[in-house]
C-alpha cells in the first residue's frame, strides 16, 4: 500500500481505492488526480436539500456540477489539442463538432446533470465573459459541456442549477488533491447498482528521459450490478445486496463521462487516439457500453500552446510524441480510467433522494475482506 496519504484518502477524509490495498497498475502522480497536470484545476458546486415526496421545483435535490480548467484562468482563451470519442452517443457533450474540425478547444469544461447541461455551457461563457472579457470580444465561444442522468435521486425536472451555481464551480477550481464521490456532477449518479459519482486518478509515464503525466475525471454513472468487477474479480455475483431500494421505478438511463489529460506532446489525431482508449478502462470495472449509457469521452494536451493558437501569416510548429512510441500513454489512460471509476465508487457513502429512492455505498467490509486493506 502506497504512504502517500493522498493516494489513500480525499481532502474531506473518504477513503480512496487504495485505502483497501486494491493494487493498480502503473505509477500515479503526487496527488493521483487530474490536476497532477500541471495547469489543470478543478472545482465543484454540490447541491443537496429535502427529503421525501417528489415535488417538481422543490426538490428533494441531488446535483451539482464539476468545472475543469485545461489551463490556468488568465490563459483559458488559449486552445488545447484534443480528440472526442464517443462509444455510445446515447448523450451529451457539447463543443463536440469543433473539436471534431478543429482538433481543439478552449475555455473550461462543465459537467453536470442531463437537463442542465445548457445552463453549465450558458454560465460558462458567462463566467468567461466576466473574468476574461477580452476573449469574446470578437470571437464566439462554443464551451465543452457534458452530463449524466440523475433522475433517480434528483428533482431533475426541477432545474436547481444556475448560472451563480456554475461560477462558484469556476472560482472555486484549484489544483493538488480534489474530492470525489457524491460531490459535483457526480452528487446524484449510481455506479453498478452503488452510489457513485465524481472520480480521479493519473499516471507517470517515462519516455526517453522525460516524465509526462496523463490524469483522468470521471463522472460514473453507469453498469449493471452482476457485471462490476474489481481488479479482475467478478464481484458483482457477491454483492447482490445491499440492494437499491425504489420509491419509484428506476429507468436504466446511466452514463460516463471521462476526461483525459496529458502534459505530454501530443497532435489532435492523437488526442482522439487516447480518448478511444477510455472504453477500455471502462470496460475493467464491467461497463459494457449498454443503449442507455451515453459515454462519450474527451483527451486534451496542456503542450504546445504558441501552434494550438495558430497566429495567421505563420508556419506553427508543433512538437509531438511519435505515434510509435504511444503505447504507454494508452497503458497510462486505461490505468487512470479504471481506478477513477473505483475511486468514485470507494469514497461514498449510502444516499437517499427523490421519493425514498435509496442508494447503497460499495460495502467496505467487503472491500477489506477481498483485498485487504483499509485500517488506518
Amino acid at each position: 500500500m502506497t504512504d502517500n496519504p493522498n493516494h489513500l484518502a480525499t481532502p474531506s477524509g473518504k477513503p480512496r481505492a487504495r485505502r483497501f490495498g486494491i493494487g493498480f497498475d502503473g505509477t500515479p502522480g503526487p496527488f493521483n488526480a487530474i490536476t497532477d497536470v500541471p495547469g489543470v484545476a478543478v472545482g465543484f458546486t454540490t447541491l443537496i436539500s429535502g427529503d421525501g415526496a417528489l415535488v417538481v421545483g422543490q426538490g428533494p435535490v441531488r446535483t451539482g456540477v464539476t468545472a475543469i480548467l485545461p489551463r490556468p484562468r488568465a490563459d483559458l482563451a488559449t486552445p488545447v489539442f484534443a480528440g472526442i470519442f464517443s462509444q455510445n452517443g446515447n448523450g451529451e457533450m457539447t463543443g463536440s463538432h469543433i473539436v471534431e474540425e478543429t482538433g481543439a478547444f478552449n475555455f473550461p469544461i462543465t459537467i453536470t446533470n442531463t437537463h442542465s447541461c445548457g445552463v453549465s455551457r450558458d454560465g460558462t461563457l458567462r463566467w468567461m465573459q466576466s473574468v476574461l472579457p477580452a476573449a469574446l470580444d470578437s470571437a464566439w465561444g462554443l464551451p465543452v459541456a457534458a452530463e449524466t442522468f440523475d433522475g433517480f435521486l434528483n428533482d431533475i425536472n426541477g432545474h436547481h442549477l444556475t448560472s451563480e451555481h456554475v461560477a462558484q464551480a469556476l472560482d472555486g477550481a484549484a489544483s493538488g488533491p480534489i474530492e470525489e464521490g457524491s460531490v459535483g456532477g457526480g452528487t446524484g449518479m449510481i455506479t453498478f447498482g452503488f452510489k457513485a459519482g465524481s472520480g480521479t486518478a493519473s499516471r507517470i509515464v517515462e519516455w526517453h528521459g522525460r516524465a509526462y503525466t496523463v490524469g483522468a475525471f470521471v463522472q460514473s454513472n453507469f453498469g449493471k450490478r452482476h457485471n462490476f468487477t474489481v481488479r479482475s474479480l467478478r464481484a458483482g455475483p457477491e454483492l447482490a445486496e445491499p440492494a437499491i431500494r425504489q420509491g419509484t421505478p428506476r429507468a436504466e438511463k446511466g452514463s460516463i463521462i471521462a476526461v483525459i489529460a496529458t502534459d505530454a506532446p501530443f497532435l489532435p489525431h492523437q488526442m482522439k487516439r487516447l480518448a478511444r482508449r477510455v472504453p477500455l478502462g471502462v470496460a475493467m470495472t464491467g461497463g459494457f457500453g449498454y443503449h442507455s449509457s451515453g459515454d462519450i469521452f474527451i483527451a486534451f494536451s496542456t503542450a504546445n500552446a504558441s501552434a494550438a493558437l495558430a497566429p495567421s501569416g505563420r508556419i506553427a510548429s508543433a512538437d509531438f510524441v511519435p505515434d510509435t512510441d504511444i503505447d504507454p500513454f494508452f497503458d497510462a489512460v486505461i490505468q487512470s480510467v479504471e481506478e477513477s471509476i473505483l475511486n468514485a465508487l470507494v469514497a461514498n457513502d449510502d444516499m437517499s433522494g427523490r421519493d425514498g429512492n435509496f442508494v447503497p455505498a460499495l460495502p467496505k467490509v467487503w472491500l477489506k475482506e477481498k483485498f485487504g486493506g483499509g485500517d488506518d
